[in-house]
């Protein structure tokens, strides 16, 4: 990690370099002509900016067997993930490159940090629960799809797998309900030093692990517990509740996704995180200006601002080449590179793993209304937060030109709508354990109106937030429900 922070975009033009070099035989290096790219301008005009619609031809066909068309080395795996315009699921290649040189590389980097903040650390003497998400894996055409998490517990190295609690035969079960109660039995009976997971499902066996054994905290079950490491998702509305469960943890909080890993917590107190520079992953960056631009401007790390917002596109070692990711950062220092996450570029929840796109709710609200003979003028949705033992939910806050006649079978035939089109969504919903199903609540005429009017923000350019992780939109909208 100290050869890239003190020479970051040298490692970064050393990752390009390697990438084009090693791509440069495949059917994506010889249509746009790798072996003549010299520079970071001469890669920008060879290869327009990507999205996952973009590139899915040509991912269905190495799915389907077919080799060397975005990256030489054989990909097998796939991570599932939602969040794309058109389809339930999304499928990233994840190659062994990716997994090796980023993926776990990331895993030992966060322990070395970790190692860094508490040199008496303990956290080696024990076991760690690695909690994953919907883990059922599918092989397809000779290709394997699942989550990222059961793909990464599928291929760990031995030096994990021998610390870790309970075993694959339980970790990737694909019945939730049915883990957790074997988890909980297992993961008593151990000596646990640290955990690892989504904060939503991480509670849920927490919770369950209270309960079965009667203890105050998990300091009483374990005592060696020093360590949790957590991504994904926002940590901020669990953090109250793992405080009261384990008092004396310590968090550690990485960036990563399905196309790769991208940075860790790298100070003990500053929710920030070091960009990692030597992943096999090149970053570029299109300025907030160009976000809504037919055709955005993009920089290399070189030319970021500190305070500056950016949407994330990234060129990595599974052959995703200038793919947009999505996210938004705002760098908070370039010496060293770190970011804090802005958002996402599009409308989205994202409070319990569910991925919830505009595009989905959008989808779903039409055959909502469809179904149920209503129409709306207006709404917008955020996440109701966990409280206690209890599941979260969304709460909708609509706005009916004409209400349907029973609100219950209009939240019914939204969340079987939203389950259809996003499998996030339905892996979180299942049995009600981490999401409950969709809370309506219904508005007068002229709310959202009064709402807009109170910010200033009346005419055709100021448009109602739709879905938010925060609560602030709709807290403030349901202020003015008179």
């Amino acid at each position: 990690m100290e050869l890239f922070i003190k020479f970051p975009n040298e490692v970064q033009g050393d990752c390009l370099t390697n990438l084009l070099a090693k791509a440069k035989d495949t059917e994506w290096g010889k249509r746009h002509k790798f072996n003549e790219i010299r520079s970071y301008q001469d890669f920008k005009a060879a290869i327009p900016l990507q999205d996952y619609n973009s590139i899915k031809h040509d991912i269905e066909r190495t799915k389907n067997g077919e080799k060397n068309i975005m990256w030489p080395s054989d990909i097998k795996w796939f991570a599932k993930s939602s969040g794309t315009t058109d389809d339930k699921s999304k499928f990233i290649p994840v190659g062994e490159e990716s997994l090796f040189d980023c993926h776990y590389k990331g895993g030992k980097d966060m322990l070395s940090i970790y190692c860094k903040w508490y040199p008496d650390t303990q956290v080696f003497t024990g076991k760690t629960i690695m909690m994953g998400g919907s883990s059922q894996m599918n092989p397809l055409n000779g290709s394997l799809t699942g989550d990222l998490s059961a793909i990464l517990i599928s291929n760990l190295p031995f030096w994990v797998t021998r610390q870790q609690a309970p075993g694959k035969d339980i970790v990737l079960m694909d019945n939730w309900e049915e883990k957790i109660e074997k988890m909980a039995d297992k993961v008593i009976k151990e000596n646990i030093t640290s955990v690892s997971g989504v904060p939503s499902w991480t509670q849920v066996l927490f919770e369950r692990v209270l309960q079965k054994t009667g203890a105050k905290n998990l300091h009483e079950v374990w005592p060696n517990l020093e360590l949790y490491m957590h991504g994904a998702v926002n940590f901020d509305p669990f953090r109250d509740r793992f405080k009261e469960m384990a008092p004396r943890l310590n968090y550690l909080e990485t960036y990563n996704a399905s196309e790769g890993f991208f940075g860790i917590q790298f100070e003990k107190d500053v929710s920030d995180f070091l960009l990692m520079l030597d992943y096999g992953i090149f970053y570029e960056f299109i300025p907030q200006s160009d976000w809504d631009s037919d055709n955005p401007t993009t920089v290399s790390l070189s030319d970021v601002k500190v305070g500056e917002k950016y949407a994330v596109v990234i060129s990595t070692n599974a052959g995703l080449w200038r793919y947009q990711l999505g996210d938004t950062v705002e760098f908070t220092s370039i010496n060293p590179y770190r970011i804090r996450i802005f958002g996402r570029t599009k409308h989205f929840i994202n409070a319990f793993g569910e991925e919830l796109m505009i595009d989905n709710a959008n989808k779903a609200i039409k055959i909502a209304c469809e179904k149920t003979d209503s129409v709306i003028n207006e709404w917008t949705a955020a996440p109701q937060f966990l409280v206690g033992e209890g599941s979260g939910c969304h709460e909708w806050v609509m706005e009916f030109e004409k209400e349907p006649d029973n609100i219950s079978y209009f939240a019914e035939v939204l969340d079987n709508a939203l389950k259809t089109l996003n499998s996030d969504y339905e892996a979180k919903r299942f049995n009600d354990m981490i999401l409950g199903p969709p809370q309506i609540i219904p508005v007068p005429k002229q709310t959202f109106y009064n709402w807009l009017k109170s910010k200033g923000k009346l005419g055709g350019q100021n448009k109602v937030p739709r879905l938010n992780n925060e609560r602030k939109f709709v807290e403030g909208v349901l202020s003015f429900k008179s």
